[in-house]
């Protein structure tokens, strides 16, 4: 009977920190458009962040992903050196770039779509872009962290 009990309460908490999570869906369109410009979520929650490419071009031509990038990333700069990273998804491999990165999708052609989870980082304003070459200008977005 202890075990039945222990393997309940389990259960139940499983059930409450799933409830807690974030769960945030956004889409990007052969218009070069999110779906989604802001979000919400507390510092230290769970994220389940789904990204479906609604489209029907393939990711060749017209690509889309999403990448959250630290606050106070200057983001112009940062798309500059996603360009010529075509063999890594558009995701530049250098440190300082890296650096700047909290979370990312894959790209995806039409049809396609990613879930990635990550924990939501301290308070701030963490702006997220497309990093196909010239999305950023157009696909652009902020995730808004608010305290616990």
């Amino acid at each position: 009977m202890k075990k039945f009990a222990i393997a309940l309460l389990s259960a139940a908490f499983v059930q409450l920190a799933t409830a807690q999570d974030a769960k945030i869906e956004i889409t990007g369109n052969d218009q070069m458009q999110f779906n989604v410009k802001a979000f919400e979520v507390k510092e230290g929650q769970k994220v389940v962040l789904s990204f479906k490419h609604i489209g029907q071009l393939p990711a060749v031509a017209m690509g889309h992903n999403v990448v959250i990038l630290k606050p106070g990333t200057a983001v112009p700069a940062f798309a500059t050196k996603c360009a010529p990273a075509k063999d890594t998804e558009y995701i530049p491999q250098d440190e300082e770039s890296k650096a700047q990165i909290v979370a990312y999708t894959k790209m995806l052609g039409g049809g396609e779509s990613d879930e990635i989870t990550f924990t939501a980082p301290a308070p701030g304003d963490y702006p997220f872009i497309c990093s196909f070459p010239g999305h950023f200008a157009i696909m652009q977005g902020v995730m808004t962290v608010k305290a616990k």
